[in-house]
């Protein structure tokens, strides 16, 4: 359990230098055969996995599921320790079969209504005291997808890495009004609601010559987030195709209005 716990507590809301996986599934291999010959390294990809889908996970567990905060911890650890840890089920992820994270969330979906049976049954409790275990239950065989709570903790696990990396890149090549611009009329509009300074406003702030040349960065600024947003994705999806499909649901999850 203390093993578990220590992978879970990394930081996610700043990642510093830490970076997406090269690729999604050749980390899953890492972590599955962290058992052989190069054992420390199958438990730093352990590791890395835990940090990127832990926020989505936890957010299923409270969102969807109804569970507690605390509860959702504990439960949390148990999976870790239990599921990943001990019994190594990452090894039975197949990229043939869907995507990882759905892979994740149905583990943990039936990890949770395990436990409650269990608990009820050593109790001899009424049914429904965590969870209505049946109606979970017939929800979750029916539907294919994750939750929505899940889904947007996701997409802001993969926005949070491409606006890291799009400002580290801007500031890096001595750009950072780029940065600055496109935080200012994109980013903090949409998250906080904020009014959109004007070009006028923002070229006096960044010693740009006129309000033309505020626009003319924000361009540039959206090109270099599309194109940041699609290098984080093909490091996870298998192909173009998958890397396709996987920006226009994105693009729908972000566009949902938020529960």
């Amino acid at each position: 359990m203390r093993g578990a716990r220590a992978m879970s507590d990394s930081p996610t809301p700043n990642r510093g230098p830490q970076r997406f996986p090269t690729t999604h599934w050749s980390l899953v291999g890492r972590a599955a055969a962290r058992a052989n010959v190069d054992a420390g390294a199958g438990k730093v990809a352990l590791g890395e996995l835990v940090r990127i889908y832990l926020p989505a996970l936890r957010a299923h567990l409270i969102g969807p599921m109804g569970i507690g905060r605390d509860r959702a911890e504990d439960l949390l650890q148990g999976f870790l320790a239990d599921k990943v840890l001990e019994q190594n089920m990452i090894a039975a992820a197949d990229p043939e079969r869907g995507k990882f994270r759905t892979f994740l969330l149905t583990a943990l979906e039936r990890f949770v209504i395990d436990a409650h049976r269990r608990e009820s049954a050593a109790k001899r409790a009424p049914r429904g005291k965590l969870l209505d275990v049946a109606e979970f239950g017939h929800r979750a065989a029916k539907r294919y997808n994750p939750s929505h709570a899940f889904d947007r903790a996701w997409a802001g696990e993969v926005l949070n890495e491409v606006t890291r990396r799009l400002r580290a890149e801007c500031e890096g090549s001595q750009r950072a009004h780029l940065w600055g611009i496109f935080e200012a009329r994109m980013l903090l509009p949409i998250i906080d609601g904020a009014e959109p300074p004007s070009h006028e406003a923002l070229a006096e702030k960044y010693n740009l010559p006129t309000a033309a040349h505020s626009a003319n960065a924000l361009t540039s600024a959206k090109r270099l987030f599309t194109r940041t947003f699609r290098a984080v994705v093909a490091e996870y999806a298998r192909d173009e195709a998958e890397v396709d499909s996987e920006i226009r649901e994105l693009w729908e999850i972000f566009s949902r209005p938020a529960a």
